[in-house]
């Protein structure tokens, strides 16, 4: 497929515009950019709107926007998980994460494993955390770049060894240029330009795909019938329902708990401004929504039997369908526009997550452990450094290694992230766990969760459990959870009997009330 250029230049016209906005974000709602606080949590100013943006931001990446609609075009229904997911995620985020913001405000915590250092006075746990957060993390960083890589691709630029990775190295060059200048405030300011973009691309997309292709009617007939419901489960088993719906509780637990949402989270400037923002937030539940039918649509086109897009499909598979539909159907000047919309889709999500990475890898290993009488100058210095190194780890995982191993990565990155919700989510309303018995919990947690995925040959997270004659097909993050918890609260029990000593809660209960 040759070079389109039209779409080629309307993509880079943005692109420049978003790198522009990156580097005045140094400016905008001025603070120390030496001070960690300021650099890596905006200065807690962001109010509900940008708040609104920047998690939005956040949480919907540019692989969301690739892989859901992928998910679809070659499982079917079995994707729209993520709507029900996303829907329950928001009443959690409004009971939990709004006192989160609160004890760290008042503590000064930057951090998930701050609060956890300073909740269940143990630096192992936090340490536990914090490991949990920067490797599940690194392999999310290196799947955004999927959604760059497959966009350039489709504007025909493309090719082998470092020419063809040239597109992708100078897009994270830009990303570590204005992340290290700006901090969260580039992205956070970013993020406003990037989900006005999504919106008009997915609302174009929704009017405009089905009168070219004939009407929903046309598009879900030619969808196949095994793709448009989940299977009915057999005799003795849950089937996909069990799947569908252990899928969708579970990566709601999962999803906060990820270092760059807690970072969305912590740079609001209060409590309120989260709950406000998860009343408003399943606006993008909708949204996301529309982006999973783009699978169907896609389907209905024949993309994947379209003689200029095969060679595509072999090597980027059904990540290619939403770039192809979009080629397909749309003008070349259009197609920039969306293909923009995607890759800036990318690189705000990696911008958090990069700072999210380097705040945890500062706060807790190296001011903890490394050089404890930092001054604040060094601290923010070091996240800027660690942020860079970072970026730099998820393009090597890109370009030298295999593509499968950030997905499998990137499955365990939730089967783990989900153990650290007892001593992060449990804590905001008690104490009662024994550091210890939390700590030993993580370990059974993540042990049992990653046997589960790795008897499924990293190839999915559902694992059929055989209870009372039953199969439950389940997603080894949330079976794993209950273990974790079970054994955590034995243990607990245990240890206070045989009178073994308790870390010291630095936090007091008027800490939690807004």
């Amino acid at each position: 497929m040759a070079v389109n250029w039209v779409a080629t230049i309307v993509f880079l016209l943005f692109f420049g515009l978003i790198t522009i906005m990156g580097f005045v974000a140094a400016h905008w709602r001025r603070g120390d950019l030496d001070q960690l606080h300021e650099w890596g949590l905006g200065g807690r100013r962001f109010g509900t709107l940008v708040s609104w943006f920047l998690i939005g931001g956040d949480l919907y990446t540019a692989y969301t926007f690739i892989a859901v609609p992928a998910l679809a075009f070659g499982a079917g229904a079995i994707a729209f998980f993520a709507v029900p997911y996303t829907i329950v995620v928001y009443p959690f985020v409004f009971m939990v994460f709004a006192r989160l913001w609160q004890v760290s405000h008042k503590h000064g915590y930057i951090t998930a494993a701050d609060f956890v250092r300073g909740r269940h006075g143990s630096s192992s746990l936090a340490l536990a955390v914090t490991v949990t957060g920067i490797v599940a993390t690194m392999p999310y960083i290196a799947l955004q770049l999927v959604g760059i890589q497959v966009v350039i691709a489709g504007l025909g630029l493309h090719g082998t060894g470092l020419i063809g990775d040239l597109p992708l190295i100078i897009a994270f060059v830009i990303l570590a240029a204005f992340t290290y200048s700006s901090g969260l405030r580039a992205p956070a300011m970013i993020a406003i330009v990037k989900d006005l973009m999504i919106y008009i691309t997915v609302i174009a997309a929704v009017i405009v795909v089905p009168l070219k292709l004939g009407g929903y009617g046309h598009i879900f007939a030619a969808v196949p019938a095994h793709k448009l419901l989940l299977p009915v489960p057999g005799a003795h088993t849950w089937g996909a329902y069990g799947a569908y719906a252990t899928l969708a509780l579970g990566s709601a637990l999962a999803l906060f708990l990820y270092p760059h949402a807690i970072t969305g989270v912590l740079s609001a400037n209060g409590g309120r401004a989260i709950k406000r923002n998860a009343a408003l937030l399943p606006a993008y539940s909708f949204i996301l929504a529309l982006i999973a039918l783009l699978g169907f649509m896609a389907i209905a086109a024949g993309v994947e039997k379209m003689p200029a897009f095969v060679p595509y499909f072999k090597q980027y598979g059904p990540n290619f369908s939403v770039p192809a539909l979009f080629l397909s159907i749309f003008p070349s000047w259009f197609v920039g526009f969306a293909f923009a919309a995607i890759a800036i889709g990318a690189l705000v999500p990696a911008a958090i997550m990069s700072i999210a990475a380097a705040n945890l890898f500062t706060r807790n290993i190296y001011r903890e452990y490394l050089r404890p009488g930092c001054s604040a100058k060094q601290e923010a210095t070091m996240a800027k450094l660690v942020s860079l190194v970072v970026k730099v780890g998820a393009l090597a995982f890109i370009i030298f290694l295999p593509l499968k191993y950030a997905i499998q990565l990137q499955l365990l990155g939730g089967v783990w992230i989900i153990q650290t919700l007892p001593a992060v989510v449990i804590g905001l309303f008690t104490a009662w766990f024994h550091r210890r018995a939390l700590l030993i919990g993580w370990v059974v947690g993540i042990l049992w969760g990653t046997w589960m995925v790795a008897a499924l040959h990293f190839k999915g997270t559902i694992y059929p459990l055989h209870l009372f004659g039953q199969v439950l097909p389940t997603y080894a993050a949330l079976s794993s959870l209950l273990v974790n918890i079970a054994l955590a609260a034995v243990l607990t029990v245990v240890f206070r009997v045989i009178g073994v000593a308790e870390g010291k809660d630095q936090t007091a209960a008027a800490d939690y009330i807004d």
